[in-house]
């Protein structure tokens, strides 16, 4: 049967035991309406400890390709530094600032 009602994303449960001095400040938070609940809190803290724990893919892919997809990514975008290049294309930061250094000299990319 399909169903146009919005199905709710499954959750987890993890059960943690905190300092007591860390258990204040968040309750400290919540009570000063910074945060919904303690869970809200912890809720928001592990997201954002996701987030900045990104690992970091690089694709194994020949030097033309490479060049082809940074040329089209400069194209797209205008202006992005080589280390933005190089984490949405999922390629080598070295490889990608030889690319562009070799695009330069050919005339394609403007410093």
């Amino acid at each position: 049967m399909i169903s146009t009602k919005e199905k709710k994303p499954e959750s987890k449960t993890i059960g943690t035991k905190l300092a007591k001095i860390e258990y204040d400040e968040i309750n400290e938070l919540v009570n000063n309406g910074l945060f919904l609940s303690g869970s809200d809190f912890v809720r928001d803290a592990v997201r954002e400890k996701l987030r900045r724990i990104k690992v970091i893919k690089i694709r194994d892919i020949d030097y033309d390709t490479a060049k082809k997809e940074v040329l089209g990514y400069y194209k797209s975008f205008g202006e992005a530094y080589i280390s933005e290049v190089a984490d949405n294309l999922e390629l080598d930061l070295q490889l990608v600032a030889k690319i562009v250094q070799n695009l330069i000299k050919e005339g394609k990319l403007g410093e």
